[in-house]
Order: C-alpha cells, then structure tokens, then sequence
C-alpha cells in the first residue's frame, strides 16, 4: 500500500512564503493566461521549498520503490514467470516502478488542497486575476516537480541493482516530461476528487481505495498480452499503462508507441486540468 503523506508544515518565512508572495501578488499590467509561465514557476519554487527545509520526505518515499525492486523484481527475475521479451524482469519492473512511485505522490495532492482552504491561502489565491485554470495547472506541474524527483531517485536505485537503461539526454528529457505530464493528471484526478469530497478523511480514504487498483490494473507488473480480457480494458483506458509504455520505451528501448502515450497524457492532464478548475470555487466556499 502506499504510505499515507504527512499532514502540511507551515513554510519557512525565508523560503516557501517567499514562493506565496509571487503567487499572490496582483500583476500590474499582465492579467489572463500571460502570467502562467511565472505563476506555475512560482508554485513549483513554493514545492521545492518545502522539500529543501524537510528532506525527511524524499528520504522515506524512497523505502517503497526499493522494496518493490530488491524483493519483487529479484525474486521474480529468478523465477521467470511473467513473460518479458527476453529482457530481465528487473529491468522490465523498473519503469512500472517509477510510474508508480510518482502516481503515489501525486494521487494525494488534493489533501494539500484541502489543506490550503483550511488555512485561508486557497481564498487568497483565488482573488488574484490569474485564471482558476492557472492555478491548477501550477499546482499540477508542482506535483510532478516532486514526482520528478521521486523518479531520479528510483532511477539511482535501479542503476545500482544493475538495471540496463538508457543514458541518452534526450531520452531523458522524455522521461522528464512523461513523468510530469502523468503526475498532472493524477494530482488534478485528486483535486477533483478533493472540489467532490471536501475532506481530507474522505479524500485519503478514495485515495487509498483507488490507486492500488490504477497500479494492478496498468502494465507496470507484468504485459497486457497475460492479462484476461477484462483487464486488458481496464489497462487501455488507465493513462499509467501508457506512461509505463512511454518510460519502457525510452528507459530500456522496448517496443512502445510513443507518440500516443504523450498524446494520451497530454489529454488526460488537459481533462484533469478543466475537471479540477471547475471544482476549485467549491473547496473555497
């Protein structure tokens, strides 16, 4: 299961408040979708912040990748049960595992929004002209810039176990943004679900109920093609298969379509985004 996120701290004066005063700050002569780049700039500086006072975060998120990939993918690789195109299963696990370690992170990003309506910094965001669907897409992309981190750990991890991926710059960069593009739309499904709930009780409880099925039901574990025909359903509508087919095709060159896996994502985030806009008025009220 994953580990249940550890209620907000306040922010430093000298650090994250710093990133609050950019967001909430009225732009003089810029108003509408010209401020994006600097406002969802500043909700990521806000993000990196917090982990730059309390790394404890990153540190104890990096326990459940490397149990996955020490127990299960090397037992698994011994036993060679799941079919893997001859590659070892190790090395096939590894990228589910990425997806999965950033999915969690993002998964209960709504609980951070529940928390900012609690504290009042939700209604002071509102009032500044940027548009609902700015802020949370800066929120989203903020999400996947801890996300992103999650993955260069689980990354280090499994080159240190001997997995064979790629180093290729580009490549990387792909990785990059599939990992920030699948984590918008898991953040921006919790905050929709947060603008539904409205609790935090609720919302972790939902959180907890879906995201082990999103993980079983997606290629992260083992190929579409042993999976009944049932699941096979569910993995083609579930948008982490196609983020675990885009990270296996860019991380250890397997056969993957890649020009569909960003263009799924990239739509799902685009609904994720209009879904949770649209919801944002109500956790304010």
């Amino acid at each position: 299961m994953s580990a249940v996120p550890a209620a907000p701290r306040p922010a430093s004066a000298d650090g994250a408040d710093r990133g609050l005063d950019l967001l909430l700050v009225p732009p003089r002569a810029r108003t509408g979708w010209r401020v994006v780049p600097a406002r969802i700039l500043a909700m990521c500086v806000v993000e990196l912040q917090k982990l730059r006072h309390d790394r404890t975060e990153l540190y104890t998120r990096a326990v459940q990748p490397a149990l996955w990939l020490l127990i299960y993918g090397e037992t698994f690789t011994r036993i060679r049960a799941i079919p893997t195109g001859g590659i070892p299963y190790l090395d096939y696990l590894a990228p589910g595992i990425i997806a999965q370690s950033a999915m969690f992170i993002a998964i209960f990003y709504g609980i951070m929004i529940i928390w900012e309506r609690d504290s009042g910094i939700l209604t002071k965001l509102l009032v500044t002209p940027t548009p609902r669907a700015a802020l949370v897409t800066g929120k989203a992309f903020a999400a996947g810039v801890k996300s992103l981190i999650q993955a260069v750990v689980v990354v280090v991890i499994a080159a240190l176990l001997g997995v064979a991926l790629t180093w290729n710059p580009l490549r990387l960069l792909g990785v990059a943004g599939v990992v920030l593009l699948g984590s918008a739309f898991f953040s921006c499904l919790s905050m929709t679900i947060a603008g539904i709930v409205l609790t935090r009780d609720r919302l972790m409880g939902i959180g907890q109920a879906i995201t082990m099925p999103l993980f079983f039901g997606s290629n992260a574990l083992y190929p579409v093609s042993v999976m009944p025909g049932w699941l096979r359903v569910v993995s083609r509508i579930n948008p982490l298969s196609y983020e675990v087919d885009a990270l296996r095709g860019l991380l250890i060159r397997t056969p993957a379509h890649l020009g569909m896996d960003f263009g799924v994502l990239a739509v799902a985030a685009a609904l994720g985004i209009t879904a949770a806009s649209s919801l944002l008025s109500r956790l304010a009220r």
